[in-house]
């Protein structure tokens, strides 16, 4: 079996990359242990192009000129002329993007086309109550179009996603993201009383503004708090950081405290479990989120961990007995979770217990993993007896 990812987002040193790169870089790496091969394929983070083996996954990454209008023409030409050759040399059974991945790319016989649900245009678009844009509305109509199956990463996703995109009768099955237990497992390292860090892009939908406003009523109650944010800026579509406008809007709100919260720029993967690990609690209250990484991974390492309520919050956290869950619109809300946690050692830490369980069961990689394999041959099944 030869499966090709499409990302830009495989993960490179010395580069930011999300949630994706890190889902595809983890499944890659046990898919080529089970003796599958594995090709990613993606527009690289620099002018040049590139071609390594990552633990035995075989990563190209392209480079594309960058027109204005045209980009998206000439990053489909680039990425399917790649595909087309390491298909004649090594046959490629799956090519697997995420939602608007296909959208432009030329099918190859006797290849089966996946799209992954990690969230796209329509589903965020409705979380966040904005409205469609037309253009990367058309792409990801245009991707659906294309795929063979699907594989919703959270029931939540698999539902909102099929009120504006038709799934048709085609096969969709519901995976988790698996987590890596062996990267992320409980460690020997000083907890700082009363340290909050937050994981992930910086930017509205992550729920980090309320976040920063919840520590105005966390610091009445324990002056000694502290705030720590891990991720990459996001921007808007002029140019303006994200961090810079926190900084300018909602930390002077802090006052005297406003050194209580501190940007930490982005972590390298191999460091985060040390910087959950030194956290008296993890907190992500997204405004939304297709699954999430970021809490089953604080979970794995029996942290005490606050979720959203919203979208798939419940199908990760179960409230007061694997974490707590909030209203992440609500700045006093987050306040009082996060309280708790600080005044029940004893009940935050059986928390942490019960997360760790919860993980090893659902998010175990080499089930997942088995789960995608048994996927991948359905798929390939069905596309050989047409």
């Amino acid at each position: 079996m030869h499966i090709c990812f499409i990302t830009n987002e495989f993960p490179k040193p010395g580069y930011p990359h999300g949630g994706i790169g890190t889902f595809i870089a983890t499944l890659s790496k046990v898919l080529v242990e089970k003796g599958i091969e594995v090709s990613v394929v993606g527009k690289n983070y620099t002018a040049s192009e590139e071609i390594e083996s990552i633990n035995g996954v075989k990563v190209y990454r392209l480079y594309a000129k960058k027109i204005k209008g045209l980009e998206w023409y000439f990053n489909t030409q680039v990425i399917a002329n790649r595909i087309k050759a390491i298909h004649l040399e090594s046959p490629i059974d799956i090519v697997e993007a995420s939602d608007m991945g296909l959208a432009f790319l030329p099918k190859l016989k006797g290849v089966s086309y996946v799209i992954r649900m990690h969230g796209g245009h329509h589903f965020f678009s409705e979380s966040e109550n904005r409205k469609i844009n037309p253009w990367r509305g058309f792409q990801e109509k245009r991707s659906y179009k294309s795929a063979d199956a699907f594989v919703a990463v959270s029931d939540f996703v698999k539902t909102h996603t099929s009120k504006y995109l038709s799934l048709e009768n085609r096969l969709v099955e519901r995976i988790n993201y698996p987590i890596n237990l062996n990267h992320f497992q409980p460690i020997e390292v000083p907890v700082v009383p009363n340290q909050i860090v937050f994981a992930g892009t910086v930017c509205e939908k992550k729920g980090i503004r309320q976040l920063i406003q919840a520590m105005a009523y966390i610091l009445e109650e324990f002056p000694t708090a502290s705030l720590d944010i891990c991720g990459r800026d996001w921007f808007y579509p002029n140019g303006d950081s994200y961090i810079e406008m926190l900084k300018a809007t909602e930390i002077p709100k802090l006052k005297s405290n406003a050194d209580s919260v501190t940007f930490k720029g982005v972590i390298d993967y191999n460091e985060l479990p040390k910087v959950y690990a030194a956290a008296h609690v993890c907190a992500f209250p997204s405004h939304m989120e297709t699954l999430g990484l970021v809490a089953p991974e604080a979970m794995c390492m029996m942290k005490p961990v606050l979720f959203t309520k919203e979208g798939p919050g419940p199908e990760v956290i179960s409230h007061c007995e694997t974490g707590l869950l909030c209203n992440p619109y609500d700045a006093l809300d987050i306040a009082e979770q996060i309280k708790w946690i600080f005044k029940n050692a004893e009940a935050a830490d059986k928390m942490g217990v019960n997360a760790r369980k919860s993980v090893l069961e659902r998010f175990n990689i080499n089930s997942i993993v088995e789960q995608n394999i048994t996927f991948y041959n359905r798929i390939i099944n069905s596309n050989k007896s047409v």
